[in-house]
């Protein structure tokens, strides 16, 4: 016959677990605040030499803050870096992609996840499928087409229209699996009072997926302005030139200027760490709920 455990021993096994949880917070603390520091000293690194002098940044050692705070290299960058101009050229492709590329992901996935027709299997299958090809197989047939083909060169269009048809394999696949996480008691309740899929979609899944299509919103607006490859394909002209090739332009023709290149970095970075900090509550939050229900 198994005896049970006195107080004395179920205090110290109380007192044992209590060490260890606190011990392991500890140590999950301390791996966080290094893996923060690991992502955000060299942001920190390039916005306090944008607030040097040249000189500054080449004294050894290094010194962690600025001995005076020139944020007027920001203005003498401006001089040299056009930045409204490249913000407004990237603005323009990315407000209608990132519009229509969350709004055709949201009627794709939903159509995956709860409509019946036809070969759903199969071609869901292909959409999962297309992702595993590189940029770099698709990128010569397109080009042909979009330029040859239909002469768009040195046009934003052919950055634009992908994005009117589907909002790209992952986001589809993101927001179909956030749609199976919503009881479909919702929407037999709406079929049931006459609402089609359209007002279905509308006035029941949409305000349910709002995380998700945030996230979508998110990614694509990421993408797109970090997108240096296809930009600089199919843009020639340099009063078109967006922030990406812009950025790339201006590195080259500077040298060894850093503290405006160090300012043209930090301006071409904060609209993007300012959508995402927007967002951010709603990103996370779409992130851990997709994954919950296959």
């Amino acid at each position: 016959m198994s005896r049970s455990a006195s107080p004395a021993q179920g205090g110290g096994l109380y007192k044992s677990r209590r060490r260890r949880e606190r011990i392991t917070g500890a140590t999950s603390l301390i791996l966080l605040l290094l893996l923060s520091a690991a992502v955000i000293f060299p942001i920190w690194w390039i916005f306090r030499s944008s607030l040097m002098t040249n000189s500054e940044i080449y004294a050894w050692p290094p010194a962690f803050f600025p001995k005076e705070w020139l944020f007027s290299n920001y203005a003498k960058t401006m001089d040299y870096f056009p930045f409204w101009r490249y913000f407004r050229n990237t603005m323009i492709i990315i407000v209608p992609s990132v519009v229509f590329g969350t709004l055709t992901a949201t009627i794709c996935g939903y159509a995956f996840a709860r409509l019946r027709f036809p070969g759903k299997k199969f071609f869901f299958s292909l959409c999962v499928g297309s992702m595993l090809l590189p940029t770099m197989v698709t990128l010569i047939p397109l080009y042909i087409m979009w330029t040859r083909g239909l002469g768009l060169s040195d046009s934003y269009l052919p950055l634009i229209l992908p994005f009117l048809c589907g909002g790209g394999a992952f986001n589809i696949f993101l927001i179909r699996q956030f749609v199976s996480t919503i009881p479909r008691e919702l929407d037999d309740a709406a079929l049931i009072d006459g609402a089609g899929h359209l007002r279905i979609l509308w006035h029941i899944i949409i305000p349910a997926i709002k995380p998700a299509m945030i996230v979508v919103a998110l990614l694509l607006f990421i993408m797109l302005w970090n997108d240096l490859l296809q930009q600089i394909v199919y843009i020639n002209s340099s009063e078109k030139f967006t922030i990406a090739i812009g950025l790339t332009q201006f590195k080259g023709s500077l040298g060894s200027d850093w503290v405006k290149i160090m300012c043209a970095t930090c301006m071409s970075f904060l609209p993007g760490i300012a959508f995402y900090l927007i967002g951010q509550k709603h990103f996370v939050e779409g992130i851990v709920l997709t994954g919950m229900k296959n």
